[in-house]
């Protein structure tokens, strides 16, 4: 099982728990704390998290960030491939596209996706399904990180 799904494993069924996995996951890559990610769920091809509207990731309009949420879907697609990955494999993202399609003016839910098979293929190129949804179901972004997935040497 790998390290961040065993992490959230344990973590997650205690009192805070979920509270301290974000902390930590902030801690391995700490650009992601600049959003104080709150993770809602990670399981093999999955991992939702939630950015908290908060005055430190609101753009000019006071809603948040477009780079603030492109940092929440890369978050949860950082959990979602570190709980996923074959342990014979490694991955890197190699680029994200995303479409900014309605305002984030409240909580955000990123969310992170993918197919067992796309795991097992040799391609080397993976695409993760990400979205970005508001309180009230809209979804305010959406689009595809490519990860580059190849056999550990």
């Amino acid at each position: 099982m790998p390290r961040v799904l065993d992490l959230w494993n344990t973590t997650s069924k205690l009192p805070q728990g979920k509270r301290v996995f974000s902390l930590a996951f902030s801690q391995m890559a700490p650009y992601f704390g600049t959003i104080h990610p709150r993770f809602v769920d990670i399981r093999p091809h999955y991992a939702e998290l939630v950015i908290p509207k908060r005055r430190g990731v609101h753009n000019h309009l006071k809603t948040v960030h477009a780079i603030a949420l492109c940092n929440g879907l890369e978050a949860a697609m950082g959990a979602l491939a570190e709980a996923t990955i074959p342990s014979d494999k490694r991955w890197i993202p190699k680029g994200m596209e995303v479409s900014y399609t309605a305002k984030a003016d409240s909580d955000i839910t990123c969310t992170a996706e993918t197919d067992p098979e796309q795991w097992t293929s040799d391609n080397p190129d993976l695409p993760v399904r990400v979205k970005g949804v508001r309180r009230d179901g809209t979804v305010v972004i959406e689009g595809v990180i490519r990860l580059w997935v190849t056999r550990k040497k």
